[in-house]
């Protein structure tokens, strides 16, 4: 069946609940503002399970994250939703230090499965206090699990996986250039395993390496590197950066033999930083030439949207990355 991201997600969060009486659900809007789309996606979910849905809170992150992992502690398998993932700076005391710290703690005697939800990227006119991507944040923190799907299909199998069967406390995002994306998804076939990449697209002279985002973006420079450059790119989605999955990467490369990563992350200590320290160690005999780096510059988000695009992630930024990358 054809679904948006938005659907996938709210399918997901239908499934588990009626799976499992622990799922709750709260916070805000899960849709940003895609407010027509967020209620029509969200509008049968909220009849069936008004019980289990709180979507009308103060506020309040730092209390918010607190109830929702005290709530994971006492059993339950609470998802909560801070619409943007900006806000989530608020609650980081229980989500970066509580929830991921609790297992390793109680020597395995307690665990906190909270899913935290929110829109990580650019959006748009977000500027510099709304637009954060706070992966490469979070992604120093022990225990912690951060999801990145880039496709409704992802969203829905990554999300439902962290509601039902998660023993960990995860950071879920999602991207508001995403979530009106539709494409076919059959949920009845298996999914890759939770922290395995997905070769989006097959090819022989450069690896690709996206997630979120940056995936669609991805493909659509390796469609203008073939036609325009005859240049074949095999793209690889990451769809989870905790666990990561560099296995996958390091066997592209070994056909490929240059590598280019797109993140949306600031360029130093972003998550392309970390991904290539990594191939360097892992795939540095198959590599011809440096790894590639498509970032965002390391400068505040500004609110001017011709601003915003030049310091950005674009397709073209990354076919112009992966053309210096292959002249070596």
């Amino acid at each position: 069946m054809k679904m948006s991201y938005l659907q996938g997600l709210a399918l997901a969060i239908d499934e588990a609940m009626a799976a499992h009486p622990g799922v709750i659900l709260m916070g805000s809007r899960m849709g940003g503002h895609f407010t027509a789309q967020d209620n029509e996606a969200f509008a049968g979910l909220r009849e069936r399970h008004a019980d289990r849905i709180v979507m009308n809170v103060p506020i309040a992150e730092f209390g918010l994250a607190g109830a929702a992992v005290g709530a994971a502690l006492a059993g339950g398998r609470p998802l909560l939703s801070f619409n943007v993932g900006s806000f989530m700076l608020h609650g980081f005391p229980p989500i970066v230090n509580e929830a991921p710290n609790v297992h390793y703690t109680t020597g395995g005697r307690c665990i906190a499965p909270v899913t935290c939800y929110a829109l990580g990227g650019i959006r748009g006119g977000g500027s510099s206090q709304h637009s954060h991507r706070l992966q490469a944040m979070l992604g120093n923190v022990p225990g912690l699990q951060i999801f990145a799907p880039a496709t409704a299909g992802d969203a829905y199998g990554l999300l439902k996986w962290c509601l039902l069967e998660s023993r960990n406390p995860t950071v879920f995002f999602a991207h508001s250039a995403l979530l009106l994306s539709e494409d076919e998804t059959d949920r009845e076939a298996p999914m890759l395993p939770v922290g395995s990449a997905r070769v989006s697209r097959t090819g022989h002279d450069v690896s690709l390496v996206a997630h979120s985002v940056t995936v669609p973006m991805a493909l659509e420079a390796a469609d203008a590197l073939a036609a325009d450059h005859g240049v074949s790119a095999e793209v690889i989605d990451l769809r989870t950066l905790a666990p990561l999955d560099a296995a996958t990467v390091v066997e592209s490369i070994r056909k490929t033999g240059h590598a280019v990563v797109a993140d949306e992350c600031h360029k130093s200590f972003g998550v392309n930083a970390e991904i290539a320290a990594k191939l360097g160690e892992a795939a540095f005999s198959y590599l011809k030439a440096p790894i590639g780096r498509v970032a965002t510059a390391d400068v505040p988000i500004p609110y001017n949207l011709n601003l915003e695009r030049e310091v950005g992630v674009t397709p073209d930024g990354i076919v112009q990355g992966t053309l210096s990358t292959l002249k070596g």
